[in-house]
């Protein structure tokens, strides 16, 4: 396949906007790396282009260029392309591999985060961070840390708030910590909530979300020696006891579900002030032990957590602590299966440059637009968008989406 050069010179991109309002102007905001006399793509409808392609259900970036090359002079001008005019695979990839993943993310990030949906009230809104490693690249990788980025995703929505790239570091928690600062720096966090699994119980980071207006609610574990055995003396047994101390303060909330080949699958959540004004945890407000018990293969499994949140009683009682805890790990199925299974990330080997980085975001963006659009199944979306590419380019330019 070979590179043609427009020839309709009112082929444009949007102007740069401040605040932009489509994906297409957000692209248009990131700095191209290209020297100036040797583009002939502009690198936001290449992007844009790349996109729409994921979104009509192409998963590699020759099927991305293959499909280009079939759509009409409708589908490509909305995208700032020359009629009958698109990059091949070489050129797109050439240029993903030079971009900086960080601006491409700040960029998207800013038009995404206008299409979310606000937070209601102090408490209202969970956002999970979690990292995740693209595999498919591994197998070029000699030694470093596995994980490409760390995303925060809205609970409930799915929609992709940011991402913030990891391009360095030998070890996963490490490398994940030293860029989650700057991730929690970009959000707006007022009456938003911070999940996030025992890695992110950190002080620095409690405090950073504190200091944004927002609260935390996470996991704590054996990173944290002295806070987990402090949280755990007031759920267990003493030694030379037959039962736990009484709680002072005890509330309990309880679930029970069915499936996924589990029965009587329970959860009870004990929320308690009493390690309040004992520990030193900045801001901390309540702790909690989460009981999970279920049958699998016949066979009876149970398991304890324990956790803290800033969230008061008054704002957050056990009920609502159960749900933040629950809906934290949708990013894993919401996104990163999503990512994996259906738009094919652990199967890609793009791993030059910042390419990987790059359409990882990308795959983050059109999750998003299609869960902001109010569809759920992403699956079924681009196969329903692989036949109408029209409403694919809708999506990235913002014309008004056509439905099923």
């Amino acid at each position: 396949m070979e590179c043609t050069s427009p020839s309709d010179p009112r082929a444009t991109v949007p102007p740069v906007s401040i605040s932009p309002r489509t994906v297409l102007e957000a692209f248009a905001q990131i700095p191209d790396p290209r020297r100036r006399a040797s583009v002939v793509y502009p690198l936001a409808s290449l992007l844009a282009l790349t996109v729409s392609g994921l979104l009509a259900n192409q998963q590699s970036l020759l099927a991305i260029a293959e499909w280009g090359t079939r759509q009409s002079d409708a589908v490509l001008v909305p995208l700032g392309l020359a009629a009958g005019q698109t990059p091949c695979q070489s050129t797109v990839h050439r240029v993903l591999a030079k971009l900086d993943g960080a601006t491409v993310s700040r960029a998207v990030s800013l038009v995404l985060a206008l299409s979310a949906p606000a937070a209601d009230g102090r408490g209202s809104q969970g956002i999970a961070i979690d990292g995740k490693a693209q595999r498919g690249r591994l197998q070029y990788q000699s030694g470093g840390c596995p994980v490409h980025a760390l995303s925060a995703v809205i609970h409930g929505t799915g929609i992709v708030l940011g991402q913030e790239p990891i391009t360095a570091g030998v070890d996963k928690a490490a490398a994940e910590l030293s860029v989650a600062p700057g991730l929690l720096d970009r959000l707006d966090w007022t009456g938003r909530v911070v999940t996030g699994d025992a890695l992110f119980c950190q002080r620095h980071l409690c405090r950073q979300v504190l200091a944004a207006g927002g609260d935390y609610l996470m996991v704590v574990k054996e990173h944290q020696p002295t806070l987990a055995r402090d949280i755990a003396w007031l759920f267990t047994t003493p030694t030379g006891r037959e039962a736990p101390l009484p709680l002072l303060d005890r509330r309990v909330a309880r679930t029970i579900e069915r499936g996924h080949g589990r029965t009587h699958d329970t959860r009870q959540l004990i929320a308690t002030t009493d390690l309040v004004g004992y520990s030193d945890w900045p801001g901390l407000a309540q702790v909690f032990q989460l009981e999970r018990s279920w049958r699998e293969d016949g066979v009876e499994k149970r398991a304890i957590h324990y956790g803290i949140t800033s969230l008061p009683p008054d704002v957050a009682g056990p009920e609502r602590l159960l749900t933040l805890k629950r809906e934290h790990w949708q990013i894993e199925s919401g996104l990163h299966y999503v990512k994996d299974v259906t738009l094919g990330e652990d199967r890609s080997l793009i791993h030059i440059g910042q390419g990987p980085i790059v359409m990882a975001i990308l795959r983050d963006t059109v999750v998003s637009l299609i869960r902001r659009s109010g569809w759920r199944t992403i699956a079924s979306r681009l196969r329903f968008l692989a036949d109408r590419p029209a409403d694919a380019v809708a999506l990235v330019v913002g014309s008004s989406f056509s439905g099923a």
